[in-house]
């Protein structure tokens, strides 16, 4: 985790953060990817700041934690994780276009810059967060496949964000998928987070409209004694595995290089990096119904301590060779971490950044839980859609989860001072 903060120049972080941050470092663990909708890994680990401090003095640093809007990259994506977060899309008003596209992107801009430095919203603020200080506000932009058409821009839409395969786990609301302008906002207090939801869908105007709307949160920073990976609703060690900015192809797989084998026309992308977005609903009730060790086969980890089967601790390499007693392999070939293991298609690996959900109990009892899968690649065709497809042949996990909604999104590099996202599109 040091690596992820002292890497990205996005993040202007406390010092006392920082080193709390390196003590979650080796901390990673498992995390339900909607690439099978199943548990791959999750992102950066959630921020340990108070737990690495204790004390008021630490809580109130939570508050104090600014970063940065403008940088090489947008917030967001290699950002720690946050505490409550909103995922959105707005589709363009009917006659709305490029001209008015731009101009709203310069407003979300401006006032993601503002509220993510503490400040007030430039219009109307509503006073949700006045005594709050940034709390580690991000907010990213992406534009969807149908943002071209609506704008003109057909022609500088990358082939990456062609729309993704049909998979057959897939039980899509269309109502609550794609969109042509996406929106992810995450904070570590759920008045900062809300104060920037409402002011960027007051900003949108007259010009788009909310699609869809979801709300999410994680582990709440300083919540356990000392760092350490969280726990999914499954009750999963939710994280290890993801890649890491120290990894030296970690630029190479989550963000789309400077001098890409696309024509010039695509050449806005560079820096940026690819969205999957899918919630994702655990059928928490069936799964509870499995024993401890059922559990395990289907993830192909302990549940204690996210450990594999094959023996060790949370991080140690699982050693998919090893058979049991009767000839069969340790971790069972459809077991989750076996299928979505990067040594099982080709290398094909993702930043996985996650959010749980709760949107209430069902008229029968049930609930309505589980995962907003957001995942980070450079490419979709060649980390989220191989990984998936295999998935989608045979996860033991397929029969617990539900891929209820999805999304693809073209998330541009982020912004120079005074620029706004997507500047470069729309005005190149």
């Amino acid at each position: 985790m040091t690596d992820s903060t002292e890497s990205n120049p996005d993040i202007e972080i406390s010092r006392r953060r920082l080193l709390g941050t390196v003590g979650a470092a080796g901390a990673a663990g498992l995390a339900l990817g909607a690439t099978g909708g199943a548990l791959v890994h999750s992102a950066l680990t959630d921020s340990p700041e108070a737990a690495s401090t204790g004390g008021a003095g630490a809580v109130a640093s939570l508050g104090a934690t600014r970063i940065a809007f403008d940088g090489d990259h947008q917030s967001g994506i290699t950002t720690p994780l946050q505490a409550k977060g909103h995922v959105l899309a707005f589709d363009l008003a009917p006659g709305a276009g490029r001209t008015e596209a731009a101009a709203l992107m310069r407003r979300w801009s401006d006032t993601a810059r503002r509220l993510m430095a503490g400040e007030t919203a430039p219009t109307a603020d509503t006073g949700i967060a006045l005594d709050a200080g940034p709390s580690s506000l991000t907010v990213t932009f992406g534009f969807g496949h149908s943002f071209f058409e609506r704008t003109g821009l057909t022609s500088r839409r990358p082939t990456a964000l062609d729309p993704l395969p049909d998979f057959s786990s897939d039980r899509l609301d269309p109502q609550r998928s794609n969109g042509d302008l996406w929106v992810q906002i995450g904070a570590d207090d759920a008045l900062v987070a809300f104060h920037a939801l409402r002011a960027l869908q007051k900003d949108a105007g007259e010009a788009a409209r909310v699609r869809w709307q979801m709300n999410g949160f994680n582990r709440s920073p300083g919540a356990t004694g000392t760092p350490m990976t969280a726990r999914n609703l499954m009750g999963q060690v939710d994280g290890t595995a993801n890649p890491k900015p120290a990894d030296p192809d970690f630029d190479k797989r989550i963000f789309v290089p400077a001098a890409g084998p696309g024509p010039a026309e695509h050449s806005w992308m560079a820096g940026g990096s690819y969205a999957v977005v899918r919630r994702i609903r655990m059928l928490l009730d069936d799964w509870d119904k499995q024993s401890t060790a059922q559990q395990e086969q289907v993830i192909g980890r302990t549940k204690a301590t996210g450990a594999p089967l094959t023996g060790g601790g949370e991080t140690t390499k699982m050693d998919l060779a090893k058979l049991a007693a009767d000839g069969k392999p340790v971790i069972p070939s459809n077991a989750h971490a076996r299928i979505s293991a990067p040594e099982q298609n080709g290398g094909a690996a993702m930043l996985r950044r996650p959010f749980s959900f709760h949107d209430g109990i069902a008229s029968d009892g049930s609930l309505d839980a589980g995962l907003l899968f957001i995942c980070w690649q450079a490419d979709p065709l060649r980390g989220f859609v191989p990984v998936q497809r295999k998935l989608d042949r045979g996860d033991a996990l397929s029969e617990f989860i539900r891929h209820e909604s999805s999304g693809l999104y073209a998330v541009p590099p982020g912004p120079r001072p005074g620029e706004y996202v997507g500047q470069r599109l729309l005005e190149g």
